[in-house]
């Protein structure tokens, strides 16, 4: 016990001026928030009270530019010890990054013998992570539906779909490997199966919860048949819950992608962020961490777009 405060201690001393440079560099943040925030107008608010819309796009911008900030100053202490260190690149090495990711590349496996690592890589995420989730959202509305409005199937199938969706997919990365090879169909059936059970248990409880008995009595009393109940009231109330669950199973999805093509993947951004980390190459890296970041926000805020233009009524 006493040598492991002795060597706490001595870490904390040799480290101290990192420490306290973060230290300050942290109040900075606190005082040019708060500082912002007074200028602002913004003053002691009841909780969960709207700020305006000008307030969100500032706080948005100031936390981007802490962000980079932040990184800045990380990457300037650790190119102050080695000006060739890649672990956290500066500036002009993201740019020499950017440009081995966009210009062609000596590639000895293609009969071409070039490649754009970008280009080539998005095509391939971009094909197996698509028809992926198309599968597993196709799967999962068509079950998720037959389990809401019948009893019978939900009982027979909620233990199965229950005790799946417990297991992590990536812990069964073996079984697919046997099961579908190292093709497309391996993609397919991981990606689909690995969202589909949450999916679908989220759908079965919409349509049992969020639909009405009134309006399934009202649409059986104008003569509806069971196929108009189940997509003309069901489904369409039920709809915005749908997005919402395939909003929130993307994550899922791009982390299993990731890791399949990590794996045993020849090409992609799993494939190529596999590579370039075995090489050291971080400015590389962080690049394609960015892209994947910029493109998960962009599904996403398609997602909240289509669902308000298709449900209107259902609101933010």
């Amino acid at each position: 016990m006493i040598w492991a405060n002795l060597l706490a201690a001595s870490t904390l001393i040799k480290n101290g001026p990192y420490l306290l440079g973060s230290l300050l560099v942290f109040a900075l943040f606190c005082g040019a928030f708060y500082g912002l925030s007074r200028a602002l107008g913004v003053k002691h608010q009841m909780i969960r009270e709207p700020i305006s819309l000008r307030n969100k796009i500032i706080f948005g911008i100031l936390s981007v530019a802490s962000i980079i900030t932040a990184y800045s100053v990380l990457s300037y202490r650790q190119h102050q010890h080695n000006p060739n260190d890649k672990s956290i690149p500066n500036l002009t090495q993201l740019v020499e990054g950017w440009k081995d990711m966009t210009g062609q590349n000596y590639d000895p496996n293609s009969l071409l013998n070039k490649e754009y690592w970008l280009l080539d890589d998005s095509k391939a995420s971009a094909k197996r992570f698509l028809y992926s989730i198309s599968l597993g959202v196709f799967l999962s509305v068509v079950v998720g539906m037959a389990m809401g409005v019948s009893p019978s199937i939900a009982a027979f199938l909620t233990p199965s779909i229950s005790w799946l969706s417990k297991i992590p997919p990536t812990a069964m990365l073996a079984i697919y490997f046997v099961l579908f090879g190292y093709e497309m169909k391996m993609y397919l059936a991981m990606i689909s199966i690995g969202i589909a059970p949450a999916l679908i248990m989220a759908i079965s409880a919409s349509a049992r919860k969020d639909v009405k008995d009134s309006a399934i009595h009202k649409a059986y009393t104008f003569g509806a048949s069971h196929s108009e109940v189940i997509w003309g009231v069901v489904f369409k109330q039920i709809l915005p819950r749908i997005l919402m669950g395939i909003r929130n199973s993307l994550p899922a999805a791009m982390i299993f992608l990731i890791a399949a093509e990590y794996a045993v993947g020849d090409s992609g951004f799993g494939y190529r962020l596999r590579m370039q980390s075995r090489l050291l190459n971080f400015n590389v890296v962080y690049l394609y961490l960015a892209i994947l970041g910029t493109a998960g926000v962009t599904m996403d805020y398609s997602l909240v777009w289509l669902r308000r233009k298709l449900c209107p009524w259902f609101g933010d």
